[in-house]
C-alpha cells in the first residue's frame, strides 16, 4: 500500500506541484558554471503544504528518517544544461557539523526529457551495453550506469558504504539535455538530524 501512494504521489502529483508553484513558495539562486542551472530549494511550508500522509513522510526512505534530510532541492535544465559529475558526500569538516555525512541521496524525475538528461555513474565502468534501453540514451548516457529520466520515477543511491565509509562508486552527474527540458527534485539525507 506505501508504495502505491508514493507512486501515486510521484506520478500524477508532484512533478506537475513544484513546477505550478508560485516563487513565493522558493529561493531561488542560479549557478554558474559550464552552463546556467536553475536551483529551488522548496521552503518547508511549500513542502508540508502537499499534505502527505504521515505513513508516507515517516516511511518514504525506510530506515532513513525524514528528519535527517535537507530541504528539498528542485533543479531545471534546459537545452546543453548538465550537472558535472560529483559526490554527493562531503570531504571537508565544515559541512559535517550539522547531521554528520550525506548517507543518501533521493533524486526524483518530475519530468520526462526527450532526449539526453540522464543520471550518469561514470565510476562504475562496466559494459551495460546490453541493457534494452542502450539505443535510447545519449552518448554521455552510455558513459556509465545511466538512468533515463522518466516523470514519476525516483533514484535512490548511497554516498556511503555499510560499515560507514565514503563510496567513490556513488559519483554522479547529470548529462546535457539534448530535446526538452528536465525537471528533479533531490533530497539529502545524513546520518543523523540536519536543522534547517
Amino acid at each position: 500500500m506505501l508504495e502505491d501512494q508514493v507512486a501515486n504521489l510521484l506520478q500524477s502529483y508532484l512533478g506537475n506541484y513544484v513546477r505550478g508553484l508560485n516563487k513565493e513558495a522558493l529561493k531561488i539562486s542560479v549557478w554558474q558554471g559550464n552552463v546556467e542551472l536553475t536551483n529551488m530549494q522548496l521552503k518547508p511550508e511549500a513542502l508540508n503544504a502537499l499534505k502527505l500522509p504521515v505513513k508516507v513522510k515517516a516511511g518514504f526512505l525506510g530506515s532513513v528518517k525524514l528528519k535527517h534530510g535537507e530541504g528539498l532541492q528542485v533543479l531545471h535544465y534546459e537545452i546543453g544544461q548538465k550537472y558535472d559529475p560529483h559526490f554527493d558526500y562531503f570531504l571537508d569538516e565544515f559541512n559535517t557539523k550539522n547531521g554528520g555525512q550525506r548517507i543518501a541521496t533521493l533524486l526524483m524525475y518530475l519530468s520526462d526529457v526527450e532526449e539526453g538528461g540522464e543520471t550518469v555513474f561514470p565510476a562504475a565502468n562496466q559494459n551495460f551495453s546490453s541493457v534494452p534501453w542502450w539505443d535510447e540514451l545519449s552518448e554521455c548516457g552510455k558513459g556509465g550506469l545511466s538512468v533515463k529520466p522518466k516523470m514519476g520515477d525516483a533514484l535512490l543511491f548511497w554516498s556511503m558504504r555499510p560499515d560507514a565509509t565514503l563510496d567513490p562508486s556513488s559519483l554522479h552527474g547529470s548529462c546535457p539535455v539534448v530535446r526538452g527540458n528536465k525537471w528533479s527534485a533531490t533530497k539529502w539525507m545524513h546520518v543523523g538530524e540536519y536543522k534547517v
